[in-house]
C-alpha cells in the first residue's frame, strides 16, 4: 500500500512517528523507528513485521534502497513517500539514507527460549545506559548466545541508540524482561543454567573451568554493578584481571570479552 506524498512535517503521521524518541510513546503505540539500510535488512531478514515506512527517493544512492523499499511493499508494510525535509525530521543521520521504517514491538518469555544445551544466556541486571546495552545485544548475537534477559528496571531495548548499537541485532537475539528476580533464577536452576556473576573484585580469573554446560552470564548495572536480590542467586563469579591503573572496565567492554571466553571454550 503507498499513500500520497507527505510534504509537511505537521502530518499526523510524522508527528506520531516523530513521538517514537520517547518510550511512554514506544509503549503507547506499539511499535518503534528504525533507520539504516543494514538494520532494515536485518529486521526483514529475522521476520520482524513492518508498519509505517517512510522513504525519499532523492536520498537513495545505489540499490539498496530501492530494493529495500521492494521487500517492504512484499512484506504488506504501509509506504510513505515524504518529501526531503519531512524525512530530515525523522532521522538522526546527518546524511539520511531515504528510509526510516516503523516495527511493531515484541519480546519474548523465557518459556520460548529454553536451552538447548551448552547454551549462553545473558543476563543484565538493571543496565541503564542504551548504548552498552546495543553493543551487549549485538555482541550476544556475534556469539550466538540464547537470549538476552532484562532486569528491569532497565534501559529500554527498542530506544534509538540501542537500536542503533545493537547494528540489527536486535532482531536476532531473543528479548526477555522481567521484574521477578527470584522466578528468573528459579527458572534458570530448573532448566540445569548456572548463574556466573562477573565482578571485578571476586570469582576465578578468565573464569577457567566455568563455562562448561548451560551458562548464564550475569552483569551488573553500570554505576552499582550486581544487585543484592540478584547477588543472593549467585554462587559462581568470573573475574578479568587489572593489571594496570584503571579501576574497572566499562561493561559492555567486560561483557564482550566474557561472552567470548565461552564461545573459545565452546569452540576447543
Amino acid at each position: 500500500m503507498v499513500l500520497p506524498r507527505i510534504t509537511s512535517v505537521r502530518n499526523p503521521r510524522v508527528v506520531a512517528a516523530r513521538k517514537l524518541a520517547r518510550r511512554k510513546e514506544r509503549v503507547k503505540q506499539g511499535r518503534f523507528l528504525v533507520e539504516g539500510l543494514q538494520i532494515l535488512h536485518m529486521a526483514l531478514d529475522a521476520g520482524a513485521r513492518p508498519l509505517d515506512v517512510f522513504y525519499c527517493e532523492d536520498y537513495f544512492a545505489g540499490p539498496e534502497a530501492p530494493t529495500l523499499v521492494k521487500r517492504f511493499r512484499a512484506a504488506g508494510a504501509r509506504l510513505i513517500p515524504v518529501a526531503p525535509h519531512v524525512l530530515d525530521s525523522l532521522s538522526e543521520r546527518e546524511t539520511p539514507q531515504g528510509l526510516v521504517a516503523t516495527f511493531a514491538l515484541f519480546e519474548h518469555r523465557l518459556e520460548d527460549v529454553p536451552p538447548r544445551g551448552d547454551d549462553l544466556y545473558l543476563v543484565l541486571d538493571r543496565l541503564q545506559d542504551p548504548g552498552n546495552l546495543g553493543t551487549l545485544i549485538r555482541t550476544a548475537d556475534a556469539v550466538a548466545a540464547r537470549a538476552a534477559v532484562l532486569v528491569e528496571p532497565c534501559v529500554d531495548p527498542f530506544n534509538p541508540k540501542t537500536v542503533r548499537g545493537s547494528m540489527g541485532s536486535i532482531f536476532n537475539v531473543p528479548i526477555v524482561r522481567t521484574r521477578e528476580v527470584e522466578a528468573l533464577f528459579t527458572w534458570m536452576e530448573k532448566q540445569g543454567v548456572r548463574a556466573l556473576g562477573a565482578d571485578s573484585k571476586q570469582g576465578i580469573p578468565w573464569g577457567k573451568g566455568l563455562w562448561k554446560g548451560n551458562v548464564a552470564l550475569v552483569l551488573g548495572n553500570e554505576a552499582r554493578g550486581l544487585s543484592d536480590d540478584v547477588r543472593a542467586h549467585i554462587r559462581e563469579y568470573v573475574r578479568l584481571p587489572i593489571v594496570g591503573k584503571a579501576e574497572s572496565l566499562n561493561v559492555a567492554m567486560a561483557g564482550g570479552v566474557l561472552m567470548y571466553l565461552w564461545l573459545r571454550e565452546k569452540m576447543a
